[in-house]
């Protein structure tokens, strides 16, 4: 190797080295947290992390990995000219410490100055990636107000409610982005893994464990895609376990996937539209079994719907359909069943094409 070339080697290093150097997160003009307060040192710092919240407008907030003790909720501002991110290192921990007694999620997104304008910047802003751990009796973060609002890579774990969207700012629309995000509940008859209040929302490849209902829609026009919440709680209350309880209409489910709670989808007599979704259960756990389950008459369209009743799972009563109300104008396409031997109603009948 020639002398040119050993020193453009060593040029090439050094350049390399120095744009690795200009590029660590405090030269991506980020507010670092650790600045300001210490992280695994067991002591609150909500109202440190609520300071830089509310001294750094418009910036985003790095929480580096470590364990960052809170005593009370942190709150982002709405007001797109005062908003800030919260972007957390993959081993950064907020915890919630001993004694937490807030009714109020840990993180609040837009929980101040409230708005109602994405034409200004500084109207999108988000949670990236660490952990919220509700130490079993937080709630983990919800979306108070603004639009818009996006939750991603993020881990939250030990919670009673794992996301919480509000009534949007915008007539009730929230217009959230929920992506990549796993949650695991306290394992109680009161935890839900989402609540969402708030209209027009996507949620998109999510886990969810650990919880009593997965998904509690209150309100329409949300899209869910590739969902799959788990059930592993007690069996004492296991026939009210929901995976999607969904008391609107107008929202739509692909690539769901309920398993093991008692009903797997239950609707009112709104119109949904699932397709490609899933029902299981790998226990014969409880005494009923239900893929759909409406309120009211059954209104929603199903198609390619996958049921994995069997031998190995089946109970009592182990129904396709159970309604409240005769009629509607539901209907199921393309239904597969893994042994319909098993099937212990034939309420759904009517209602195939």
């Amino acid at each position: 190797m020639n002398i040119k070339r050993v020193l453009s080697l060593i040029i090439a290093v050094m350049v390399s080295l120095s744009v690795f150097a200009h590029n660590k997160p405090d030269s991506f003009c980020y507010v670092i947290v650790t600045d300001y307060v210490k992280a695994n040192t067991g002591k609150d710092v909500s109202d440190a992390i609520q300071k830089i919240i509310d001294e750094n407008p418009n910036r985003t907030i790095f929480f580096p990995d470590g364990v960052y003790i809170i005593s009370k909720p942190i709150i982002t501002p709405a007001e797109p000219t005062k908003s800030v991110s919260l972007q957390l290192s993959n081993y950064a921990i907020i915890r919630a410490a001993e004694g937490w007694s807030h009714k109020e999620a840990m993180v609040r997104l837009g929980g101040k100055d409230a708005a109602n304008n994405i034409r200004v910047a500084g109207s999108n802003y988000y949670l990236d990636g660490g952990i919220i751990d509700g130490q079993g009796v937080a709630n983990g973060v919800s979306i108070d107000g603004g639009r818009e609002t996006a939750i991603r890579n993020t881990s939250i774990k030990n919670v009673v409610v794992g996301i919480h969207i509000k009534h949007g700012a915008n007539s009730g629309s929230s217009d959230s982005d929920i992506m990549s995000v796993n949650i695991v509940g306290n394992n109680t008859s009161e935890s839900v893994g989402v609540l969402v209040e708030g209209y027009d929302n996507t949620f998109t490849n999510m886990r969810i464990g650990g919880v009593h209902i997965g998904f509690h829609i209150r309100s329409g026009a949300n899209a869910l895609r590739n969902i799959h919440p788990l059930y592993y709680g007690g069996n004492e209350e296991y026939q009210s376990s929901i995976g999607f309880l969904d008391e609107r209409f107008d929202n739509y489910y692909d690539f769901c996937y309920s398993d093991e709670f008692a009903t797997a989808f239950q609707t009112n007599d709104g119109r949904n539209l699932y397709s490609n979704c899933f029902a299981y259960w790998y226990s014969k756990r409880g005494d009923k079994h239900t893929v759909f389950r409406s309120t009211g008459a059954f209104n929603s369209d199903v198609m390619n719907l996958n049921v994995g009743f069997g031998a190995h799972n089946a109970t009592k009563e182990n129904k396709i359909l159970e309604v409240a109300k005769p009629g509607g104008k539901g209907m199921f396409f393309n239904l597969n069943v893994g042994d319909e031997n098993f099937v212990t109603s034939q309420t759904h009948l009517p209602y195939m094409r």
